[in-house]
């Protein structure tokens, strides 16, 4: 199997495992796309690239990564509520930067 195709594969099997857990594909994609958002930021801020991100440290996505559990479920709501009121991170994202995943965010991370 091709990378595109496991990635795929593993967003799929996320997606269903959160259905599972109540969570609409809707809402999946909301949370996908704040994580992804984050993803790249994170990799256009280390070369090749070396671009300033205005995310700080204690919310970028190297802080998802260092927690587990409940302790990355609270830090990931705090995240979204805490870039929610930075204008300069957030500008082009939706007022409704919140959590709807009931399944601990560590399936994804």
């Amino acid at each position: 199997m091709n990378a595109t195709a496991t990635i795929v594969s593993k967003v799929w099997s996320f997606c269903t495992t959160l259905r599972d857990d109540g969570v609409s594909y809707g809402d999946y994609l909301e949370q996908l796309t704040y994580l992804i958002f984050l993803k790249m930021a994170d990799e256009y801020s280390q070369p090749p690239y070396n671009r300033k991100v205005s995310i700080p440290a204690e919310y970028n996505w190297q802080s998802l990564k260092a927690k587990r559990g409940a302790e990355l479920e609270v830090h990931y709501v705090t995240l979204l509520r805490e870039l929610a009121t930075s204008r300069e991170c957030w500008e082009r994202f939706s007022p409704r930067r919140k959590t709807r995943f009931k399944t601990r965010p560590s399936c994804i991370a």
